[in-house]
């Protein structure tokens, strides 16, 4: 309605009557989780770290850097390569630890120590163990410090640990990470698997082969091996146990060589696709009636295991007593098993179940 006109004005007018708002919705009835929760109270009471400086300080004087030369002939003649890797101190008379892979074939070794001093080592002494990649080298030094080993056993997923070695080739580092796993296999080539690794996001870089992984007390809890390099994968760096590494290190020392319980068979582990590969062959005469175990591919003859009267296509489920289903404890049962000891079989032969023994003796070196 408009109520008046005032000159040089506006118009005033009244609204009409606003409609009244629709009637609220009542609210839900909300039951209360526990009315009497209050949030824990604050604490600090994270402990200071040791400093990881006084253990870098305390182990380095014992990693040495490692330079070698391999002789290669390529269509052009012959070249040499250089590699680089790390090792530690294990014996203050010059006795070193490191990776096979990182003085294999090498012509030349030249082992650097902290202080800057070198020395050569004799490749021709060289103690190597192929299958678990680790060598001892000798170099004519004494007084040397020498690193004290710990236990893996005590070790916990997140605890701290520093790996040292001569990253990239350019001089001793150190790098910090935690365990992020225990007890890793990991396949390295076609035919070689490393088992019982320590899986730890320090940092890894080619030339750290072969240096300690050191836990907070400087002790050697594994030797740094391997690292998985790919796009978008980061912070896996892997070690060998010192708990597996150390009587293959005894043996390399006292032997030059690592002497291992042999059967003389070649094996698979019985999977679905395996399964149905045998099934497909009518060139293959073996009947499997299970589902899982260790398949002899192959029985060599006149070897431990054809004189325990096994033949190719059994399905061995146990040996020593152990449980065997995966390669890995068929493999690391029977390198702990001793030559000449009598090892007990059980496997299957098509339906029929089977218990043997057989009497391991050395693996043949090549």
């Amino acid at each position: 309605m408009v109520l008046g006109t005032l000159p040089g004005c506006i118009t005033i007018t009244t609204p009409e009557k606003p409609s009244p708002p629709p009637a609220a919705e009542p609210s839900p009835v909300v039951t209360p989780i526990n009315p009497t929760w209050t949030p824990a109270p604050t604490t600090n009471q994270t402990e200071m770290l040791p400093s990881i400086a006084d253990v870098v300080a305390l182990v380095k004087p014992s990693v040495v850097a490692i330079n070698t030369e391999v002789i290669g002939q390529s269509i052009f003649g012959q070249y040499t390569q250089e590699g680089a890797g790390s090792g530690w101190i294990i014996d203050e008379d010059g006795i070193i630890v490191t990776n096979n892979h990182v003085i294999e074939g090498a012509s030349s070794i030249t082992v650097t120590m902290d202080d800057g001093s070198t020395y050569q080592a004799d490749t021709a002494s060289v103690a190597t163990d192929t299958l678990n990649d680790l060598a001892i080298l000798k170099i004519d030094a004494h007084g040397l410090p020498a690193l004290k080993r710990g236990n893996t056993s005590n070790l916990r997923v997140g605890d701290w640990v520093i790996a040292i070695g001569n990253a990239l080739g350019q001089g001793i580092r150190a790098t910090e990470g935690i365990i992020s796993r225990k007890g890793v296999s990991l396949p390295v080539s076609q035919d070689q698997v490393l088992y019982d690794l320590i899986e730890t996001s320090a940092a890894i870089n080619p030339g750290n082969s072969g240096g300690p992984l050191v836990n907070l007390a400087g002790e050697v809890i594994g030797i740094t091996s391997a690292k998985i390099a790919q796009i978008g994968v980061e912070g896996m760096g892997y070690a060998i146990s010192i708990d597996t590494s150390t009587p293959i290190i005894q043996q390399l020392v006292n032997k030059g060589y690592v002497t291992r319980a042999w059967l003389g068979v070649v094996i698979a582990v019985l999977n679905p696709s395996i399964i149905a590969a045998i099934k497909r062959d009518p060139s293959i005469k073996w009947e499997i009636t299970v589902d899982e175990g260790i398949l002899l591919v192959q029985v060599a003859a006149d070897t431990p295991a054809e004189r325990a009267g096994l033949q190719e296509g059994d399905v061995i489920i146990s040996l020593g007593g152990e449980e065997t289903l995966t390669e890995k404890d068929f493999i690391q049962t029977l390198h702990s098993s001793e030559v000449g000891q009598p090892l007990e079989i059980k496997y299957w032969r098509g339906d029929e179940f089977y218990n043997t023994t057989a009497i391991p003796v050395e693996r043949p070196r090549t």
